[in-house]
């Protein structure tokens, strides 16, 4: 499952951009809040997703916090 950082995130509009591992950006609307528990976002926060496409661009679903177990 890939991981990354919250890059830019805007709270008004629910969309922004996290950072992949990689170095690649994604972006992320409020579908892929709504699709998961998480409901507050930070920059720098780190967050595991799932990875899919969207009219050719890369868009990260189903946003969840990386916990340390």
């Amino acid at each position: 499952m890939p991981q990354g950082t919250i890059k830019e995130y805007d709270m008004e509009d629910h969309n922004g951009i996290l950072l992949m591992d990689d170095r690649t950006e994604v972006y992320f609307d409020e579908h892929s809040m709504h699709d998961s528990s998480l409901r507050y976002l930070r920059i720098g926060q780190r967050v595991k997703f799932d990875l899919t496409e969207d009219y050719g661009r890369k868009v990260a679903r189903r946003l969840r916090h990386i916990t340390i177990d």
